[in-house]
């Protein structure tokens, strides 16, 4: 084993978690500032409780679930906890997985088992009950992520379609982080229902300003840079040529589903909209996701180019659906989720026939799996408790309803 590799692709590694557990920080700034100041503290609240209780069951079950071994290619289970490979002479095997440890592993990956639900929690925002917002974190992090990821990312069976040169392609996660939690997000705000007020009795959608638009940017700011970890990390190595490219076409991708959403919100809206930009840079980040490893410069700026456009008519059609997503979570995680995907199979070095249908099949497989399992734990829920708060609650906003307290001390509107 080179010494020297060895801990480079380490280092390398333990950065890019970093970033990633950065960019739990722009989802939360994210989500408050584009909702109502009386809603802040509740969606503060979510999103740390999702980090915490997203480490703790992908230790307790969730990384074994995701990485089992030999398995069936469907469900296999290591075991509880983390029980690092040990080699024939007792001594605890460092470069198990080819050039970096077990532990730098577990973390990484742990870092990406609690987005599926921050997706959510933005969609779902200012009327959810915060205890069934908990409940459903639990299980949709603890069983039905890791469950997917074994698919693909575990040696499952998506891997291996068409045998050993075909094969579903997603290689940092565009289905399998991002639209596992756009889809789980399109059942809840279905199931849940829009805010009040936000649909008049004529059925037009009305527009509920953010309360913070300088805090929703710096989130996508602070969301880019840790994508260069989400991206780059899952490399699995510190390799100079690999990684630099994976980092180049998601810059290029984000840049240009920025300027696809600015010229397309402004043709149709006619004003400079700052949200549709910023959206359009998280779809593009979501768009090269799937195949940051196999397009070019110019194949990057294709991607991230559409996906800015998909935004500003995806934010439509859920309008005219009467679905409503705050933060615009199911237009860019889930619609842009599935094009990235679907354009592995369009461009870049594994485009043709046989791919695109490997990548159709890939999107259609884990959309049902997660539909169906999103839609199973929330109406239990519903059933159970409810997951949706009262009028007044809702009216009064849930900082003071759930938690007591004011995000903003002193300065409180009153916002209906």
């Amino acid at each position: 084993m080179d010494t020297g590799l060895f801990t480079a692709n380490n280092v390398w590694m333990m950065i890019c978690t970093a970033l990633v557990f950065f960019m739990h920080l722009g989802f939360s700034l994210l989500e408050i500032g584009l909702t109502r100041q009386k809603n802040t503290i509740n969606i503060l609240f979510k999103n740390i409780f999702i980090i915490c209780l997203g480490v703790l069951l992908y230790y307790l079950g969730g990384f074994n679930l995701m990485y089992p071994g030999a398995f069936n290619g469907y469900l296999g289970f290591a075991g509880l906890g983390l029980e690092a490979p040990i080699l024939a002479d007792g001594s605890l095997d460092l470069a198990y997985n080819e050039g970096y440890t077990y532990w730098t592993d577990f973390l990484f990956q742990a870092m990406f088992a609690a987005t599926a639900a921050t997706i959510v929690s933005g969609a779902v925002a200012e009327r959810i009950k915060l205890g069934g917002f908990m409940i459903f974190t639990l299980f949709y992090v603890g069983l039905v992520y890791p469950i997917v990821g074994s698919w693909q990312w575990g040696g499952g069976f998506l891997s291996t379609l068409g045998g050993e040169n075909g094969g579903f392609h997603d290689f940092a996660g565009s289905t399998l982080v991002h639209s596992v939690g756009g889809w789980a997000a399109l059942i809840a705000i279905y199931l849940l229902g829009p805010r009040i007020g936000k649909f008049g009795k004529d059925g037009k959608a009305n527009a509920i300003p953010g309360h913070n638009l300088p805090l929703a940017t710096a989130g996508v700011l602070i969301l880019w840079m840790g994508w260069f970890g989400f991206n780059g990390g899952s490399v699995l190595s510190a390799d100079p040529a690999a990684t630099s490219i994976v980092l180049v076409t998601t810059c290029l991708a984000a840049a240009a589903g920025g300027a696809g959403a600015f010229i397309f919100s402004t043709l149709k809206h006619k004003n400079y909209d700052l949200t549709m930009m910023l959206n359009g840079i998280l779809g593009g980040l979501v768009g090269i996701t799937a195949g940051a490893d196999l397009m070019g410069p110019t194949e990057a700026i294709a991607i991230g180019f559409l996906a800015g456009i998909i935004i500003v008519y995806g934010v439509a059609l859920l309008d005219k659906l009467k679905l409503d997503d705050p933060v615009g979570a199911v237009a860019v995680h889930l619609i842009c989720g599935i094009w990235g995907t679907l354009a592995v199979g369009l461009l870049g070095t594994k485009a043709g026939l046989s791919q695109f249908i490997y990548q159709l099949s890939g999107v259609a497989i884990i959309g049902l799996f997660c539909s169906i399992s999103a839609f199973i734990i929330l109406i239990s829920i519903k059933k159970l408790s409810g997951i949706r708060v009262t009028k007044e609650e809702e009216v009064e906003g849930l900082d003071i309803h759930e938690h007591g307290m004011d995000a903003y001390a002193d300065f409180r509107l009153n916002q209906y």
